[in-house]
């Protein structure tokens, strides 16, 4: 027997299928985007996999709560599109609807944020000149892709929605959205 709201059977098969093949699909993304670009690189590159956390050292200190932040963040994020927006973080299978709920209320590209977060936690814990300057690379060229290729791909996907989305909620400072509830 087929149910006709989910396309699968009236048992549920189909769609824990599915929400387990996206959660698969989130998780590779996951590896493959932040993964290597605040995981592997500063590992490979940038001498974390030397570094010997002291937490009593400020610096460290500050640098995990940060990097600990961002992975939390991060994992939200992920959440909410996967759950609300049925897609995964990456351009090549991204949220089939709009997500504005969760960190996404608060600002636009929570992702980025998180990974920022991530980046300077490690630039701190590691007292890295380097990696900040990584970071900053990093920031400049993601600016240029969200300007550039993400928000209006975003307008052409989703139309009035995401004007008016992009109206009350900021781009890169959290803080609560300006006008009427999301929705």
């Amino acid at each position: 027997m087929t149910d006709p709201g989910t396309g699968g059977s009236a048992t549920g098969e189909a769609p824990a299928r599915s929400g387990v093949l996206l959660a698969l699909r989130s998780l590779l993304w996951t590896v493959l985007l932040p993964g290597v670009v605040a995981g592997w690189v500063p590992w490979r590159f940038f001498g974390l996999r030397w570094l010997r956390l002291d937490l009593a050292a400020s610096h460290q200190a500050a640098g995990a709560v940060c990097a600990v932040a961002g992975v939390l963040l991060l994992g939200l994020c992920i959440r909410e599109f996967a759950r609300r927006g049925l897609g995964t973080l990456s351009p090549v299978d991204p949220p089939r609807q709009l997500v504005v709920r969760g960190p996404y209320q608060f600002v636009r590209n929570p992702m980025y944020l998180a990974v920022t977060l991530v980046l300077l936690g490690e630039a701190l814990a590691a007292w890295s000149r380097p990696l900040f300057l990584y970071w900053v690379g990093w920031f400049a060229a993601v600016n240029l892709m969200v300007i550039g290729y993400e928000e209006p791909s975003l307008r052409g996907r989703f139309g009035e929605s995401y004007e008016r989305y992009a109206r009350r909620v900021r781009r890169w400072i959290p803080g609560r959205g300006r006008g009427a509830p999301l929705g």
